[in-house]
């Protein structure tokens, strides 16, 4: 097999990456290239990379390439994790100016304004990826986990319908994490199924495997005082000013036990949640506060301050991580390219694949986040014809911005973006939203000055 990597220079994917990668025994013997436009960076990866496999005795090969084109020919699997630019003072840029509009974000990286002028800034350089691809290695899996997910899943699609492209998602793994401390029984014994929109999907179904029995009545029982419970993370930056030490990990808080284990996270919005579990009666399956960029009165009830702790703490965190590489598996894509060689079948908990009717409430001209089945011909999504109608209304007041967002980019059309921002639930300004994209256009000029 040959995998590559877009992205590898970033230590944390790259590290991390080469390490799932490692700890395949159906991937031994497989050749990895590693590609990013930072020669240094990249070179580091390379070194580490090499060094673990000489210490560990381990059957894989490396090569690193700032040329994607040479290295994306004959290509089994490409996995894409990129960024443009400054991703903090890009985020905060489509964050604050906005709020200068008039323009209230919860958050601003994936829905909303702020999302928006992240979709329309990566996704061309995706599509020129995805384009090499197409042209070099057409029958090759290619793997996004880039944000905004389904804007970037929606228009690779829509511009490329035959490539194999998957987008990934590690929002699912937070029900491994609190499912099992909430109702108390090991995450093997839960049969869980969640959909929706990526960074806006719901626990749909959960069942309890030896008895069969329906777990949504004691989740929805439990939740509330479990949320109520666990770490916040102003929580934690109370502690960080106070005693002056900063926690290595997120289970050496030094907090006292509240419930909090190292399988747990800490939460930065409990108040959205808790309306959509009263109002919705159903669990988001994300333990931040992602969902609350896409809903109109999200604002209202969203923990502010939690927002603004996670952030600041989120951006120390990076700038402190020393990342290794381990053998161990900690993302999805690793057993989904094992499922995929052995043509297994098993059922993948979140992929994002155009709808095509597996939500039949939504349009199939977008992306959606579903489980599926893995085959070796590809991913099988699995349906929801009875998703929940109160959620999905929700889900649908957002795909037509997603529609457009896809549009505008293929098109590169100003006017098209105007229009996304107008459609979107969230915006409730009109007057000067032109002007505010003809500030971002001029303040971003590097990667937003194709629209016209």
């Amino acid at each position: 097999m040959k995998l590559v990597l877009i992205g590898a220079g970033s230590a944390q994917f790259g590290f991390g990456t080469l390490g799932d990668i490692f700890s395949s025994k159906v991937l031994k013997g497989s050749h990895i290239a590693l590609v990013d436009i930072n020669g240094e960076s990249l070179s580091r990866v390379q070194a580490a990379g090499q060094a673990f496999i000489e210490a560990n005795g381990l059957d894989f090969t490396l090569s690193a390439h700032t040329d994607r084109r040479e290295a994306l020919k004959g290509a089994d699997f490409v996995i894409i994790s990129i960024e443009v630019g400054n991703r903090f003072e890009l985020w905060d840029q489509d964050w604050m100016i906005p709020l200068q509009y008039g323009i209230p974000q919860v958050y601003g990286e994936n829905g909303g304004a702020g999302g928006l002028f992240h979709a329309l800034r990566i996704t061309p350089a995706i599509l020129d990826i995805c384009e090499d691809c197409a042209s070099l290695c057409p029958d090759a899996f290619v793997f996004n986990f880039s944000n905004p997910m389904t804007a970037i899943t929606t228009t690779v699609l829509r511009k490329f319908p035959n490539l194999r492209f998957i987008g990934l998602c590690h929002e699912i793994a937070s029900l491994e994490r609190y499912l099992p401390l909430m109702l108390d029984v090991p995450f093997s014994e839960l049969e869980l199924r969640a959909a929706g929109l990526n960074h806006f999907s719901v626990l749909v179904s959960a069942r309890y495997r030896t008895s069969g029995k329906d777990a949504y009545p004691d989740i929805l029982a439990k939740a509330p005082a479990f949320f109520e419970k666990v770490l916040g993370y102003s929580d934690i930056l109370e502690y960080i000013q106070t005693t002056g030490n900063i926690p290595r990990t997120e289970g050496e808080t030094g907090l006292p036990d509240i419930g909090r284990t190292e399988s747990s996270r800490a939460w930065s919005d409990r108040g959205l949640f808790r309306h959509i579990l009263e109002r919705f009666h159903l669990l988001p399956i994300t333990s931040d506060s992602h969902i609350g960029e896409y809903i109109q009165w999200a604002h209202e009830v969203a923990d502010h301050k939690g927002i603004l702790d996670f952030y600041m703490l989120y951006r120390a965190s990076l700038s402190m991580l020393k990342p290794t590489i381990e053998l161990k598996v900690k993302e999805r894509v690793v057993p989904i390219i094992e499922g995929i060689l052995g043509d297994t079948g098993y059922e993948e908990a979140a992929v994002n694949i155009m709808n095509t009717g597996l939500i039949p409430s939504l349009p199939d001209s977008v992306a959606v986040e579903v489980p599926a089945r893995v085959w070796r011909k590809g991913l099988e999504g699995i349906a929801f014809p009875d998703y929940p109608k109160g959620f999905a209304a929700l889900l649908r007041n957002y795909t037509g911005v997603y529609d457009l967002t896809a549009e505008a980019i293929l098109q590169k059309s100003k006017d098209l973006a105007i229009q996304a921002l107008l459609v979107n639930p969230v915006v409730t300004a009109c007057a000067r939203v032109p002007e505010l994209v003809n500030v971002m256009i001029e303040r971003q000029a590097q990667w937003l000055g194709y629209l016209k």
